[in-house]
């Protein structure tokens, strides 16, 4: 089971999304559910980013955050436009927009739209549960029929 399930993840949007600003509510709300390694040991950068949180500087957790749990994911572009914080998250920050698949994210509060661009990246970079053998469907057609196309000569 991926660690963001895709209810949970647009749940977790939605609640973002409406926010006006952060709170230490919503920072533990987003730690429980799509942070695993910040909760499981308090040394190094956990302990920082647990300060941060602490002490509410939520836009330096909030890019903390990304730094801890998506180590594949960059800051790309930070733009504020007309009222509201426009955040690009980015695999590959060196090449040009139209070749890299980036996130992005707007909200009026900066740390919100920094927030809502972790966890895209968390939901998209969550791996899908699937088995290593491939399944076979079941509901074979009427007109199905099962041949044999090896050579025993």
């Amino acid at each position: 089971m991926p660690l963001l399930a895709e209810n949970s993840s647009a749940a977790l949007g939605g609640r973002l999304h409406d926010a006006d600003a952060v709170t230490a509510a919503l920072m533990a709300d987003i730690v429980g559910a799509a942070c695993r390694r910040l909760p499981s040991r308090a040394v190094g950068k956990a302990a920082y980013v647990e300060r941060l949180i602490e002490t509410g500087a939520w836009i330096d957790a909030a890019l903390a955050l990304i730094d801890l749990e998506l180590r594949q994911w960059q800051l790309r572009r930070l733009v504020y436009d007309e009222g509201e914080w426009h955040c690009a998250l980015s695999r590959i920050r060196e090449l040009p927009d139209w070749l890299d698949r980036s996130i992005e994210t707007h909200h009026a509060n900066l740390a919100l739209a920094i927030l809502s661009g972790f966890i895209e990246a968390q939901r998209i970079s969550a791996p899908e549960c699937r088995t290593g053998v491939p399944t076979v469907r079941r509901n074979a057609g009427a007109l199905y029929e099962p041949l044999c196309l090896d050579n025993f000569s």
